[in-house]
């Protein structure tokens, strides 16, 4: 005859295995699933110089956050904006913004231009 204690806990072992295997799972697909980081070399996506100082270590603008030292930013790409509207919104929150860069590549003069707009 079965031992009714000993039955539940066989239950409730092999449930706890299955939940942790459900959840194995779960995170390996996750982490296949999840896109790569946008700079490969791990450095930021977004790097900008500004006219003055950031008058913050943090900025967030529209949904990116910027670290800043001194007068230069930069920051990974969190957004589908396109990057003149990236650096546009840095401006704002941070004034003005001398020099852009996208992944290693600088905005030329007339996009700066466009970035105070």
């Amino acid at each position: 005859m079965l031992n009714p204690a000993k039955s539940n806990r066989s239950l409730a072992t092999r449930a706890s295995i299955a939940g942790l295997a459900l959840g194995w799972t779960a995170l390996s697909f996750g982490a296949a699933l999840s896109p790569a980081p946008a700079s490969a070399d791990g450095g930021p996506y977004y790097r900008a110089e500004l006219a003055q100082p950031a008058g913050e270590a943090t900025i967030i603008a529209r949904g990116t956050a910027w670290s800043c030292q001194d007068t230069v930013c930069a920051a990974p790409k969190k957004s589908n904006l396109r990057p003149i509207h990236v650096c546009r919104h840095l401006a704002k929150k941070a004034g003005e913004v001398t020099r852009f860069t996208v992944e290693g590549v600088d905005f030329s003069a007339e996009e700066i231009a466009d970035c105070a707009k």
